[in-house]
């Protein structure tokens, strides 16, 4: 369906929500009216649901259409119940449901939405994969809402609880069982939302909104025929209306193709992701609030129970603070190591071209008195073809040790590229070129490669700065520094030339 023709049927069925709504909870027809309106609205709109998912059925493949026959199924299910139900109450007077049929059908329709929405979630390629969660926080996130089901349904059940499920099986599946199932697939929608993309999309949407409807309703209902109402009234009965509505435009709503991620959308799936343990504990705080302020009284056992799921948060909260601080800490040494990779050589872990030029600029800046050697290892090339690469990469290893070896701690020793090398000495270790005769005389030592003495050498180019040349760049020493280098393979390679500077 077209995005303005479904903005028409919406907004339609929006309104005929809206007007059964006034007619029921103000009692603009009287008791009976009222009650029917109530009921066949709600048998009308499942059964639009129960046509709407096998008609959009037809129409589909693959995923798409088995979670609609999925779907298909809960609205029979829910379609059978309030038929049932319906019956009872409108052509027999029944208030409560006096056989299994309209229960069982109400507690299936959830089982099969939980089906629809694995099947819906299965089909979708996730769109990011969430940091690895340890077991230990996956267990208190099931206990808190393991716990936080049971005190919700100790606060709005009370002891009546144990006399249903001793004497009452349907009145068990009605009160207790019925508005639990939607509780869990609202926290399934909500972890399908935290990696999948197509939880964002109009159909599970109206689907999340269903079960929250009902499931409101369904508590309410619980609490009321809990304390010994005879019959619900019909404000109670909102959600229960609204349910089936949301159910019949799921099926139409149109869906947009799935694009790329984009930050906004995931960062309020990690949000939600983080509520899903808490929300039902936060649907059991408004049953208690409202408990107590209407004078309701906690039994010991609501209240152990009670305080046993927030000692449960409290301990969750301890381990996720723990767990960022840890991925914080990762976080932090990845930047750290990002940053290390991004200044750095890969093959001789020396400083690349980008920090040597930083360290160099600063030099310069700070007008001291430095050396520079430019090194170039002279026929790389012959060793690479006749050696092979792996040797010499080994050579240029071994070149780096020695380079680093024959300097000081505080000198920068860098790789440019390639074959080429240079060595940043700040004055005070000796006359430029007694430093540059001493690092040429350290390489042109034999260098044992793989069992074997390899003659390797290497031509130097060494400039001096001072404080008389405070307009050079460091792409102009750099410059100067290559051009003495390449005048030293001019000579026969494997010697050393000092271009002096006006301070040389």
């Amino acid at each position: 369906m077209s995005p303005k023709k479904f903005t028409l049927l919406a907004a339609t069925a929006m309104a005929a929500l809206t007007l059964m709504v006034l007619v029921v909870v103000l009692g603009w027809f009287g008791p009976e009216a009222t009650q029917a309106v109530d009921k066949f609205g709600q048998v009308l709109a499942s059964a639009a649901g129960l046509a709407g998912f096998l008609v959009t059925a037809r129409r589909t493949e693959g995923s798409d259409r088995r979670w609609r026959l999925w779907m298909a199924a809960a609205m029979a299910s829910l379609t059978i119940g309030l038929v049932t139900w319906t019956w009872g109450l409108v052509f027999m007077g029944i208030g409560l449901p006096a056989s299994t049929l309209a229960p069982i059908g109400f507690m299936m329709t959830p089982v099969f939405a939980l089906f629809a929405v694995l099947t819906l979630a299965r089909g979708q390629r996730p769109t990011t994969t969430p940091r690895p969660r340890g077991p230990w926080l996956r267990v208190l996130d099931g206990l808190i809402i393991l716990g936080a089901i049971l005190v919700l349904t100790l606060v709005t059940a009370g002891e009546s609880v144990v006399r249903i499920w001793t004497s009452d099986l349907a009145g068990l599946l009605t009160t207790v069982l019925h508005p639990t199932l939607y509780l869990v697939v609202i926290v399934l929608v909500l972890l399908v939302a935290r990696r999948h993309r197509v939880a964002w999309q109009l159909p599970l949407l109206f689907l999340g909104l269903a079960f929250v409807a009902q499931s409101t309703s369904g508590w309410i209902f619980t609490y009321l025929v809990a304390n010994g109402a005879a019959s619900i009234p019909p404000w109670a009965d909102i959600g229960f209306m609204a349910c089936p509505v949301f159910y019949a435009l799921a099926p139409w709503a149109p869906t947009q193709p799935l694009r790329e991620p984009g930050p906004d959308p995931l960062r309020t799936g990690d949000y939600l992701h983080l509520a899903v343990p808490y929300l039902p504990l936060l649907i059991t705080g408004m049953f208690v609030g409202v408990g107590t302020a209407t004078g309701i009284t906690l039994g010991p056992t609501e209240v152990y129970f009670g305080l046993a799921v927030v000692a449960l948060v409290i301990v969750r909260q301890l381990i996720t603070m723990t767990d960022n601080v840890a991925l914080l800490e990762e976080i932090r040494q990845s930047q750290k190591q990002l940053q290390y990779q991004a200044y750095h050589d890969p093959l001789t872990g020396l400083a690349n071209r980008a920090l040597f030029q930083e360290c160099l600029g600063t030099a310069l800046r700070s007008s001291q008195q430095l050396i520079l050697l430019f090194v170039d290892v002279d026929d790389f090339k012959t060793v690479n073809d006749r050696y092979g690469h792996a040797v010499g990469d080994e050579v240029l290893c071994a070149v780096a040790g020695r380079l680093r070896a024959a300097v000081r701690a505080e000198d920068v020793v860098a790789r440019l590229g390639g074959d080429e090398f240079a060595v940043l000495i700040t004055t005070g270790d000796g006359d430029p070129e007694q430093v540059g005769a001493r690092v040429l005389t350290v390489l042109e030592a034999p260098y044992g490669i793989r069992g074997e003495n390899r003659m390797v050498r290497a031509s130097i180019g060494l400039v001096c700065f001072g404080a008389m040349d405070p307009d050079l760049s460091p792409d102009d020493l750099l410059s100067r520094a290559d051009a003495a280098m390449y005048a030293a393979k001019r000579q026969g390679k494997g010697t050393l030339v000092v271009h002096g500077t006006a301070s040389a």
